[in-house]
């Protein structure tokens, strides 16, 4: 109950901070994986990243400015992803403003995806654990998840 209600809070207190950025859904990113998989930027930090990720993301900076070194058309289709959903809704923004137009965010994040039962990777295998973060927000992961 109280994870419930506490993703309910963080999605739309995101979803406010950052009003222009779309937000994918996991079930549509899953769907889109199978069919004409995206570019997957994982906006988390390289120990987080470690870890586990999705497959075949990049790992980017959080705090990049300048996205030269993505080397990707303007309109290549992006979908972008961290813990929860903001510091990737904070990369989606600035991508944006650099023209990037087909650049979304991945609502809940790679806590959801994996809460989900959706796969994670390290080293190209299946595995079943998450970077928590911190103490606070790997509350939202499932206990058997939090690395």
């Amino acid at each position: 109950m109280f994870r419930s209600l506490f993703w309910q809070l963080l999605k739309r207190q995101i979803r406010t901070k950052f009003p222009q950025v779309k937000q994918l859904s996991t079930e549509e990113l899953a769907k889109q994986i199978e069919t004409k998989p995206p570019v997957l930027l994982d906006v988390r930090t390289e120990a987080e990243f470690a870890v586990s990720h999705l497959l075949d993301a990049r790992q980017i900076n959080p705090r990049i400015e300048d996205f030269s070194s993505l080397d990707l058309p303007l309109d290549t289709p992006i979908v972008a992803y961290c813990s929860v959903g903001y510091r990737s809704s904070r990369l989606v923004d600035r991508l944006q403003q650099a023209g990037y137009t087909q650049a979304v965010n991945l609502e809940g994040s790679i806590f959801q995806w994996a809460n989900e039962g959706r796969p994670v990777y390290r080293n190209g295998e299946i595995v079943q654990q998450v970077h928590p973060y911190n103490r606070v927000w790997g509350q939202l992961l499932k206990p058997n998840l939090r690395s």
